[in-house]
This record gives C-alpha cells, structure tokens and sequence, in this order.
C-alpha cells in the first residue's frame, strides 16, 4: 500500500496553532508529521493552509489520539475489526500503538524508534540478511537499514498493523527509494511462513512478538528450533519479551525463553527486557 504524505493532526499541535491564532498571528511554525519535520502552517480562522494543501479546521480532538485526513474530514488513526488498533503519540514523536488498549512499545522513558534502535545494535546488521519475524511498525526493520543491513525480510501478519504503517511518517516504506529495495514485507504469519526460509540463509534475527498470551506458537520449541534452522552458525539473536507475570505469579519469562532457545542451539541469555543469543 502506498504511504501517506498529508497532515497528522494531534490535539496539543492544535491548540498550539489556535493559541497563535489568537494571539493575531496569521502563521505557525512546527510538525505535521509527529516530528520528522517542521513547517510552517498558515492560519485562516476556519481553514489552515500546509505544503500546497488547504484544509478545514479539526475541531476539538482527543487526547492520545492520532489524526489523518481520509479525503472528506480528519479521522482517527484506528480501526475496530476483531480488536481495537490504534496509533497513539508519545512525546517523542516516534508513536507506539495499541491493540484493545493494551500499548505494544515501550515509550516511558524513550522513544520506541531509540528503544529498537538499541536492540537491534546487539545483531550488529550491517551487511547483513536480517529475518524481522513480527515487523509490527517496523522500527526494528528502519534502524537495521540504517545501520546498513544487506538485506530484511520482515513480516506481519495482521493487515490493519500494515494500515497503521502506511500512515506513520516513522515506519519505513518498502518502496522508498532510498532503501534500495532492501525491505522486503510480507503480509503473513512468520510461525507459517518460515518453513519457506532456506536453512542457514539469514545472518541475523529480531523477534518481537505479542505476548505468550495472543501469539504462543512464536514461543514454542518447535518455532525456535526453525530459529535455528534458518539462523547461520554464530548468527545473532534479540528476542523481546518482556516481564509478564512476573509480579503476579512469579514466572521469569526471558529464562523460561532462555532455556529453550538453547535447546534450540543457541547460546541464550537475558539482555534489555529479553534474551540475546548466538547460533552454535
């Protein structure tokens, strides 16, 4: 699908613009793209002014929400089919996003986009072919090509996450140019498709997948021994998981992770808020 390039609108970025309207200023200056950017926005009362484009006036938004324009008005970034999805700012500008309210990045003390960022450091990509199994907004996907990946194979199973994608100025677009045709997504189930995946093919590997909860195929022996599969021999490995339950019931996930990862093959142990390992 192609990326979106119009306005995203989020409510403290409109009063901002209301408060110099106020004030008697005719233009403000800031981002329409949850930070990749600034420009300038020129204020008409009713009707704003952006890159050529002219457009109504939002009305009042709502908090944590995110707005884009469908063509006729500024619509939430979210869709409701089996769950709730939704794209949800963060004062970092990278966004996050939730499924039924439960938010799929960590943004409390960073950016998700810095918080993948140091992730992804621990494969060291560059030159690499990196297999991304859940690409969710692609932030593990964007750093590997900056870091100068040879090549990522990501997928994503859910389509309404790949929507999502295409509206967030901070998900990479396969089609972008600048990439070189690097990114290769795939709208599909990783624990389906990886059976496709040449033994010994991939350099490198990022896992991040829902909760054990909603996804617990992807952390079952049998997926991490086609991990090991497809992982050439001292290939790196990040797995996110998280703390689940742990206050509650005392499981320590990233061990339980661990162990299986090296009855897999691999050298695994916890690292960040996962476990890092090495193919044997």
């Amino acid at each position: 699908m192609p990326h979106y390039s119009g306005p995203l609108l989020t409510r403290p970025v409109v009063e901002a613009w209301d408060a110099a309207h106020a004030r008697g200023e005719d233009a403000w200056r800031g981002s329409l793209d949850l930070g990749r950017s600034d420009d300038e926005v020129r204020l008409h009362g009713a009707t704003w002014s952006w890159r050529g484009g002219s457009f109504p006036h939002p009305g009042k938004l709502k908090d944590r929400t995110i707005y884009w324009w469908d063509g006729e008005a500024f619509a939430p970034v979210s869709r409701f089919a089996d769950s709730l999805i939704k794209l949800v700012p963060t004062p970092w500008g990278a966004p996050t996003f939730e499924i039924d309210g439960i938010k799929m990045l960590p943004t409390a003390r960073e950016s998700p986009f810095d918080d993948a960022r140091r992730k992804v450091a621990l494969v060291q990509p560059r030159g690499k072919v990196v297999l991304d199994t859940c690409g969710g907004l692609g932030y593990f996907a964007a750093c590997c090509l900056q870091d100068g990946a040879a090549r990522v194979d990501s997928f994503e199973k859910n389509d309404d996450v790949l929507w999502l994608r295409t509206l967030n100025p901070w998900s990479p677009d396969p089609d972008a140019p600048g990439h070189g045709g690097r990114l290769r997504l795939s709208h599909a189930d990783v624990s389906v498709a990886i059976a496709g995946i040449a033994d010994a093919s991939v350099d490198a590997l990022l896992h991040d997948p829902p909760r054990f909860g909603i996804a617990g195929e992807l952390y079952s022996q049998t997926f991490y021994g086609q991990l090991a599969r497809v992982l050439r021999r001292g290939g790196r490995l990040f797995h996110y998981t998280g703390s689940p339950n742990k206050l509650t019931s005392g499981r320590d996930v990233p061990r339980e992770v661990a162990a299986r990862l090296d009855k897999a093959g691999f050298r695994a142990e916890p690292a960040l808020d996962g476990v890092y390992a090495t193919r044997r």
